[in-house]
């Protein structure tokens, strides 16, 4: 049931090629004003769910309700509320960034200012340079300034910091939670797991189609809940034991041993929790990259 607090209510998701699911039942809820990371290995959905919503592909099933409009008949007024920032385009390559940023932020009624956004995105080096002269990483920096320009009420970001360095990373989260604070709902796709649990309110996982498990990041998949890892040396060897009440197990071993050495307190990481999730399919990915 879509709701006026809901900025993307999505039932029964559905899209096949040929004989093969891409997107098979999928359900998901993006409130006003959240970061909702979506995870999931490659083939997973992620990119057809996001192009559906976005009104670049039709769905065979389901109900979609985007800033509560079917995106299947969404119209210009509609789109001008979107920022988009998909994986690959190739538009306006003769144009510099300087020209193409300004150009799209006359397209929206109270867009930002082109030369923040520049700045934001780390290209003012780059601001008249052509964007077919860019590297990989320079182009995708361009792609998010141009979906971001606008002030719009909904970004969907699909992979947006690929090919980014550490530091450009940093400032386009920077960047996003800028977004937030202007009370901009965002989705993104993303392969970093580390910038998912530094964004997102939600996290949701797919695979083959389907989500296997949402939360906010610190319960995703029971995390909160799993056993903690407490290993420390004892009498010259390591030792370690899973359980949940760590805070009482060190209490007990400080006890005995007075300062307990080599402790480490280890809890579950969103990495071992994604990788029990979708494990196979990731670990799949990395030997067949690595052959």
């Amino acid at each position: 049931m879509t709701s006026p607090a809901d900025a993307v209510t999505v039932v029964g998701l559905r899209k096949r090629y040929g004989e093969t699911p891409a997107v098979d039942g999928v359900d998901l809820r993006v409130g006003r004003g959240e970061i909702v990371a979506v995870l999931g290995p490659n083939g997973a959905g992620k990119t057809t769910t996001v192009e559906i919503l976005t009104g670049f592909r039709r769905r065979d099933e389901g109900d979609v309700r985007v800033l509560g409009v079917d995106p299947a008949e969404g119209d210009r007024a509609w789109r001008a509320r979107l920022g988009v920032v998909l994986q690959s385009t190739n538009d306006l390559a003769e144009s510099t960034v300087g020209e193409l940023v300004h150009h799209f932020a006359r397209f929206y009624p109270s867009a930002r200012d082109p030369e923040e956004v520049i700045d934001a995105v780390g290209l003012r080096e780059k601001v008249r340079t052509r964007a077919r002269q860019l590297s990989g990483g320079q182009r995708r920096r361009l792609d998010v300034a141009l979906g971001v320009v606008g002030r719009p009420e909904l970004v969907f970001l699909d992979e947006p910091t690929t090919g980014f360095d550490p530091q450009a990373r940093r400032s386009f989260w920077d960047l996003v939670a800028g977004l937030r604070a202007d009370g901009t709902t965002v989705l993104l796709t993303t392969h970093y797991l580390e910038e998912a649990e530094h964004l997102a309110d939600r996290v949701v996982v797919v695979n083959h189609g389907r989500v296997v498990a949402e939360g906010p990041p610190h319960t995703l998949g029971g995390r909160s809940a799993r056993h903690a890892l407490v290993r420390w040396e004892e009498e010259g060897s390591v030792h370690e034991e899973r359980t949940d009440a760590p805070t009482a197990l060190v209490a007990r071993l400080a006890d005995r041993l007075g300062e307990v050495p080599g402790l480490q307190v280890l809890r579950p990481t969103l990495e071992d929790v994604y990788l029990a999730l979708v494990g196979d399919d990731e670990r799949r990915e990395t030997d067949e990259a690595t052959r």
